[in-house]
């Protein structure tokens, strides 16, 4: 495995970082204070589109699609994307800006791998355009959503038209004011073979019998002004031809887009804990305590060297895993996927709480970053899986294998 990146890498790598020096770094004060100044905390602010404008003149556009979704992204590879996914995570909301933001890259790859056409000229287009948002419904608040063939809620066959009932939350991105479409997880036939029940379907957010319940926050944070809600399904009628694929085809989409948007996380996660890292080095040499600065203290020290192996040791496994998904594809990396899923959520929770403490009572204030991308790496714990499914997963193929 050769990890060096290449010339053309290289040469992204440096114009997405001094974009990010530019343009969102200098911002991020100014988004925040934009988000919460009064207007709904659901809009999304008019910096955005000026920087998407910036964005997409610059060539910083649709990064995360790979090569058979030409010419509407950089036609990169999971390696490739991998460190531009990295610098994007270093700030919360700036993957928004190169249209390279969850839930939205899921369920673009979904309706360009699974849409019809009509599907991709009235959704994917605009999305791929960065004229809309969209959310992915799966979760459900009264079963265990970690095990999917749990999902309750009904996708029925009435004629030409689909009846949909039931409850989700944690609907990401649908509390944006910018929302118009979204993929909805649920069961067409609950006698079917347990992983051929659930299908996926498109419903606008706009569409009679749906009632955004209300906004629900993770760790204390709203995630304003994307936000994930509660959904109420009450009797929502949509055409039988937003169903994705066919009936039963549920569980393996989801399954299809989790993997890419498991790794992105990973990658975003060591955009925050590199972050904090950074941000410790240069408070430890800041302050002064017991008459030197903290930099000179063993304790500190050994934690700042902590900090910076679990780092290397967690961008490493992702590139492999992002090598393994190119070279093997997702099914036959599936092991791997699930390892970084594993450790570069803990690793980013373990590295950004270390900068807290270095930081002391700014690190938990609201004039630092790290507070929030602490809530972000410990909702991924969860998000897209959680530890113990991965490594009940995880550790069941490897026995399988091992007697195979």
């Amino acid at each position: 495995m050769n990890f060096d990146y290449s010339e053309e890498t290289k040469a992204r790598i440096e114009k997405l970082d001094a974009f990010m020096q530019e343009h969102v770094y200098p911002n991020e004060e100014k988004y925040h204070d934009l988000v919460h100044s009064g207007q709904s905390p659901w809009k999304t602010p008019d910096l955005m589109e000026e920087l998407k404008a910036k964005a997409r003149e610059a060539g910083l556009w649709n990064l995360f699609l790979p090569e058979e979704y030409l010419p509407h992204g950089a036609g990169l590879s999971n390696l490739e994307y991998a460190p531009l996914c990295e610098l994007m995570g270093r700030s919360l909301w700036s993957s928004e800006i190169f249209n390279c933001s969850a839930p939205d890259t899921g369920n673009m790859e979904v309706l360009a791998k699974y849409g019809n056409d009509e599907q991709k000229k009235q959704w994917l287009e605009p999305l791929l355009n960065g004229e809309i948002r969209s959310a992915f419904a799966m979760t459900e608040p009264e079963v265990a959503s970690s095990d999917a063939t749990n999902i309750e809620t009904s996708i029925t066959r009435d004629g030409e038209e689909y009846v949909i009932n039931g409850r989700k939350w944690y609907t990401s991105g649908a509390m944006n004011e910018n929302c118009k479409i979204m993929v909805v997880m649920g069961k067409t036939d609950p006698k079917a073979a347990r992983h051929q029940q659930q299908s996926q379907i498109l419903v606008p957010l706009d569409q009679p019998g749906v009632t955004v319940v209300r906004p629900m926050s993770a760790m204390g944070y709203l995630d304003e002004p994307v936000g994930h809600a509660e959904v109420l399904f009450d009797n929502v009628r949509v055409p039988a031809s937003n169903l994705l694929v066919g009936e039963g085809k549920g569980f393996e989409i989801a399954q299809g887009r989790l993997g890419p948007g498991r790794i992105h996380h990973c990658m975003r996660l060591i955009g925050c804990a590199q972050r904090a890292l950074d941000m410790a080095c240069e408070r430890v040499e800041q302050r002064v305590a017991f008459g030197q600065p903290l930099s000179k203290q063993q304790s500190v020290r050994e934690g700042i060297a902590s900090m910076y192996c679990k780092i290397e040791q967690a961008r490493l496994l992702t590139l492999k895993a992002a090598d393994h998904m190119d070279k093997y594809g997702n099914k036959v990396a599936k092991n791997i996927i699930a390892a970084i899923k594993i450790v570069a959520p803990k690793m980013a929770c373990e590295v950004i709480d270390e900068a807290i403490q270095m930081h002391g009572a700014m690190g938990t204030s609201q004039d630092t970053v790290l507070s929030a991308t602490l809530a972000y790496a410990r909702t991924i714990r969860l998000a897209d899986g959680p530890d113990q499914v991965h490594m009940m997963q995880l550790g069941r193929n490897l026995v399988k294998q091992a007697a195979e």
